[in-house]
């Protein structure tokens, strides 16, 4: 039987509490830990990791926004956490605890004003799935199947103090100070909040979906303002498999290749056409056809790319322009990796490390196709792990890097991991965007 919840925590006091009640069962799992680990030498600290995620996913999950959210966005990371962490917190990717029938009924009609059942002919109160700000249910309108997702209570206002919370964690497990990790923690709450306005996320559905018709094999569902409102979004209902799933069917290499150039020819156009990205690219956010087709769901997340980022950012993709000195210390710059007042050697080694990882992840731009593996995946971490041991990136005296890489970053490492799990073969297109760069910058004419 499917565990739900009568009641989501909203003040401040009862999302501490639970947050409190999780350190102590990891305190209480250590304990356990080093008991066995006396009379077991050999005792390893694998049941001690699964101890510890499943009590503190139970405990973010239960509190669902923000808090949840970070576990979500940390399972998308194969390499910062042990895999009991990063498998427990991909659940919270659409299979968190849903909320109960009467819960949803009484959070629907304060949104918009009505029962579903007067609003839908029919509705179905138990869910189909779960994630970290709201859930789905299916319905059915004038013969139409209809997806209606309905937003937790409480979590637009709990997203502040959410974080204020999860800070401390977060600086502990990514060794920055407070000053490091101010502009980026205002960032993702720019953007938590952004996730909780529906009325927002169905503009954004409607105007990328627009964009993105023409792209082939990617298709989107139709949605429908007039049965939505800012806590309750309302689209069509989308079959499909979520990568696990579809993985788990033995899809013929063929079949996975078309699902991987679906995924990147949509954020391709995304990201050098519209600056403006599906920022949230986990699994849960697609539904794969066995045919190939990819469904696209959930624009809660949309990072708009500043054009003035963009033409200092993405060049460095670009082997022609990251061999120009003269360009790169102008991009090293704008993009706040280097700065005036840093000592020659200091210059020298981040210019050196962050160039070698742009030439690492650029490697897919450099070739007419390119053959995604667990390897090359692997080879990426293992850079970031050398980089982060020098002594500036471990202990910055200021942060680096701008604001506006964050949600980039999260992009394109969560569409590498996913080319990774397909195995796939794609074409890149690179040429589509890198001739504009480079005439932007003045190094070839288009």
């Amino acid at each position: 039987m499917i565990e739900t919840q009568d009641n989501i925590p909203t003040s401040k006091m009862g999302r501490a509490m639970k947050l409190v009640g999780a350190g102590a069962k990891v305190g209480g799992n250590y304990l356990k830990y080093y008991a066995k680990k006396t009379i077991n030498s050999e005792t390893t600290k694998e049941e001690l990791h699964n101890d510890n995620a499943t009590d503190i996913y139970q405990s973010l999950s239960k509190l669902k926004g923000s808090a949840l959210k970070v576990a979500q966005m940390l399972s998308m990371d194969k390499n910062l956490l042990p895999r009991a962490y990063t498998d427990k917190f991909a659940m919270s990717q659409y299979s968190a605890p849903p909320m109960s029938g009467p819960l949803v009924i009484r959070a629907f009609q304060k949104s918009v004003g009505k029962s579903p059942f007067d609003v839908f002919d029919q509705f179905e109160t138990q869910c189909t799935a779960a994630a970290s700000i709201g859930q789905v249910h299916k319905a059915k309108k004038d013969g139409k199947t209809l997806a209606v997702k309905v937003q937790y209570p409480g979590i637009a206002g709990s997203i502040q103090s959410d974080l204020r919370m999860v800070k401390p964690v977060a600086n502990a497990m990514f060794g920055l100070p407070e000053k490091e990790m101010q502009k980026y923690f205002q960032e993702v709450e720019e953007k938590l909040i952004e996730e909780t306005n529906y009325t927002l996320e169905l503009q954004r559905s409607q105007e990328i979906s627009t964009s993105c018709t023409n792209i082939p094999d990617v298709f989107f569902p139709v949605y429908y303002p007039e049965y939505s409102s800012s806590k309750v979004l309302v689209m069509d209902w989308l079959e499909g498999d979520h990568l696990k799933e579809f993985l788990d069917k033995k899809p013929s290499q063929e079949v996975k290749n078309r699902v991987a150039q679906a995924l990147w020819d949509f954020y391709n156009h995304q990201l050098h056409t519209a600056l403006a990205i599906h920022a949230d690219p986990h699994p849960g956010n697609f539904l794969l056809q066995e045919d190939g087709r990819v469904g696209v769901i959930d624009f809660g997340c949309v990072k708009v790319v500043p054009e003035d980022f963009y033409y200092h950012y993405f060049p460095l993709l670009v082997p022609e322009i990251r061999n120009n000195q003269a360009v790169v210390d102008q991009l090293l710059s704008h993009i706040e990796i280097i700065f005036p007042q840093d000592s020659p050697a200091v210059k020298v080694e981040l210019q050196t490390a962050f160039l070698e990882m742009t030439a690492l992840l650029s490697r897919p731009f450099e070739s007419q196709k390119f053959q995604f593996t667990n390897g090359f995946i692997d080879e990426i971490y293992a850079k970031g792990e050398e980089i982060y041991q020098i002594p500036e990136v471990k202990r910055p005296t200021q942060p680096r890097g701008s604001k506006h890489a964050l949600y980039v970053n999260r992009t394109y490492f969560g569409i590498y991991s996913m080319m990774a799990d397909l195995q796939a073969e794609i074409s890149t297109h690179a040429d589509l965007w890198s001739d504009k760069l480079k005439s932007h910058w003045g190094l070839e004419k288009p």
